[in-house]
């Protein structure tokens, strides 16, 4: 099959389906044919660590170094990591929370209640403004 590269949309487009795309208003404008082998390596194959497609030059796909994260995706990223922290801190806290108000809990579990609690507070206290420089608390044991 033959395709077409677009560097605008940095997609490829069969050849054959032409008339598909017109009819449905997408067929690039600056589309150039490129090879099978050049459809393998870049649409076909996974791309190298740390590269994604890009449009190189003359308008064909070339691979290009993956940027690094914005601050917001930073920022997000941290903001998960954070809820899935807090998710483990009240799953542990539930457990020990529960043999204390059946009045069943061991001395040990009564310390290790209070510091998943406190790491708790301290986990809430994060700021995830500040990603990647961040200082998360140690997690109990």
């Amino acid at each position: 099959m033959n395709y077409i590269y677009s560097a605008k949309t940095n997609a490829f487009y069969p050849v054959d389906w032409k008339s598909d795309y017109i009819n449905a208003g997408s067929w690039p404008d600056d589309g150039i044919v490129v090879n099978q082998a050049v459809f393998n390596e870049f649409a076909g194959n996974e791309p190298p660590i740390g590269k994604l497609r890009i449009a190189g030059y003359g308008g064909l796909p070339a691979w290009g170094d993956i940027p690094p994260p914005t601050p917001e995706e930073l920022q997000s990223q941290a903001e998960q990591e954070k809820r899935q922290l807090l998710r483990v801190a009240n799953e542990k806290i539930g457990i020990c929370q529960d043999a204390v108000d059946l009045n069943i809990a061991t001395v040990s579990e009564k310390v290790v209640l209070n510091e998943w609690r406190r790491y708790r507070v301290l986990l809430n206290r994060v700021d995830c403004s500040t990603a990647p420089d961040i200082d998360w608390p140690e997690q109990p044991e």
